[in-house]
């Protein structure tokens, strides 16, 4: 009988067809996002990935953050992501663009 693989390994293999990318439609990891529909009040969040499964073509956004404090890693539909607001006081998504119409651009 052959030797078992490592943990690290298997574990390798099965998400080889995630595809995770740091920089999406202009955001960089760690830079904020407003989520459209979290289900959490006063929640401020940072993009961490997006993920690309090469398998069935879905797609997803990783953020991190929540309530003040907290450091949860949450996936949400790349279309209830957006660019955060110049002024965080009453700043919904509502009359706004998801970064998946309205990418944010570099300057210069």
């Amino acid at each position: 009988m052959g030797r078992r693989p490592s943990a690290k390994r298997v574990a390798a293999e099965a998400g080889a067809h995630l595809v995770r990318t740091e920089v999406w439609q202009g955001v960089r990891a760690g830079e904020p996002v407003d989520v459209a529909d979290s289900g959490l009040t006063g929640a401020t969040w940072t993009f961490r990935c997006h993920v690309l499964n090469r398998h069935n073509g879905a797609e997803w956004v990783e953020v991190v953050g929540g309530r003040p404090g907290a450091t949860a890693v949450r996936s949400f539909d790349p279309e209830r992501i957006y660019a955060t607001a110049g002024s965080r006081c009453g700043s919904g998504t509502r009359g706004r663009l998801p970064l998946t119409e309205e990418p944010r651009l570099p300057l210069g």
